[in-house]
């Protein structure tokens, strides 16, 4: 299976569909929240959600939404980076809720060649997120810097460092 794309096999306005998609559990959520210390009630306290909000209920931490797309990006866009340079933009569009299951994909904006170096380039790329009705939850642009193949093939080819088995 392969983890990640070099530079040669980008193609602008191609669509990556990520998979599989991930239900987002209250635990998920209060997890990602006292991991992070964002101690925020709309997210932690139900009483609070219910009787104080707009939606009624607990809202899903946004940067957990994106965190979790980002993940679901990595075999399909930035398996093989060098570097992450830049999120251009992050955009919260509808709330998640418990027990909602998000599903991303990511299309390729723009690729330009590494002007410094000859073995790699830069690849700009939208990821969308949506709940399982299709409605459209966070959307964020960001650019990585990916190997092209001669870079991979001089450090080890698929699967650089990896051991193989030994019969002691």
């Amino acid at each position: 299976m392969q983890f990640g794309r070099y530079y040669e096999e980008f193609e602008v306005g191609a669509v990556y569909k990520h998979w599989p998609g991930k239900t987002v559990t209250e635990y998920d959520d209060h997890l990602f929240c006292l991991l992070t210390m964002n101690h925020h009630p709309l997210h932690l306290d139900a009483n609070y959600a219910e009787n104080t909000t707009d939606f009624g209920k607990n809202v899903v931490v946004g940067n957990y939404v994106y965190s979790l797309l980002l993940g679901m990006s990595v075999p399909d866009v930035s398996g093989k980076a060098i570097a992450n340079l830049e999120i251009e933009s992050l955009r919260h569009v509808k709330p998640t809720f418990h027990g909602d299951t998000i599903y991303g994909e990511t299309e390729v904006l723009e690729k330009t060649p590494s002007r410094s170096k000859d073995d790699r380039g830069v690849v700009y790329v939208e990821t969308r997120g949506y709940k399982q009705d299709g409605t459209v939850v966070c959307t964020f642009r960001r650019k990585v810097m990916v190997p092209k193949r001669s870079y991979g093939e001089s450090r080890g080819g698929e699967q650089p460092a990896r051991p193989e088995p030994r019969a002691d």
